[in-house]
């Protein structure tokens, strides 16, 4: 019993990394929104909506430094193949990479300046939140909060950052 335990854990986990290492998607994200849970498989989009139904976008601090992180405390990455606020990120990148949608208007805290906050309509009609002008993703692989595994991973073609208060990415 824990032998065939151990090989279901092996798949999953080897799907998990596919996801996040496999080609671009071009199906768009059809999943609902959802709260995630830590360390289990993630709908396609990322809801992180407070009870007013808006996304909240904090920050935190770490040795990486000061990032955004989302009303969980999970880290928020932009991606360099996203170019303006329209997401490209869909299908199986939207697995491994949930988008933060909301249903009000997002909340800023910390150092995130609210006037940096926005929306952009995802081809399934979800509202993405953007800072700066860059649509905002979570990542499957941060199991903790204030994880940050994604940070310079070059999954589905192009890397994704971390993103500074400032609207940038954080490159280490």
């Amino acid at each position: 019993m824990t032998r065939l335990f151990s090989l279901a854990a092996l798949a999953v986990t080897s799907a998990l990394v596919l996801a996040a290492c496999g080609g671009s998607g071009t199906s768009s994200s059809s999943g609902s929104a959802s709260t995630p849970s830590y360390g289990a498989a993630k709908p396609s989009t990322s809801n992180t909506s407070n009870s007013s139904g808006a996304a909240s976008v904090g920050t935190k601090t770490s040795s990486l430094g000061t990032f955004l992180v989302d009303g969980n405390g999970r880290a928020l990455y932009l991606w360099d193949a996203d170019h303006g606020s329209k997401s490209t990120c869909a299908g199986a990148c939207a697995q491994a990479w949930p988008p933060v949608t909301t249903t009000g208007t997002p909340k800023a805290s910390g150092a995130v300046k609210a006037s940096l906050l926005g929306t952009t309509k995802r081809a399934d009609g979800s509202l993405e939140v953007t800072y700066a002008g860059h649509p905002l993703y979570t990542f499957a692989g941060d199991t903790q909060p204030g994880q940050t595994t994604g940070e310079g991973s070059n999954g589905f073609g192009a890397p994704w950052w971390v993103v500074t208060p400032a609207g940038k990415a954080l490159q280490n």
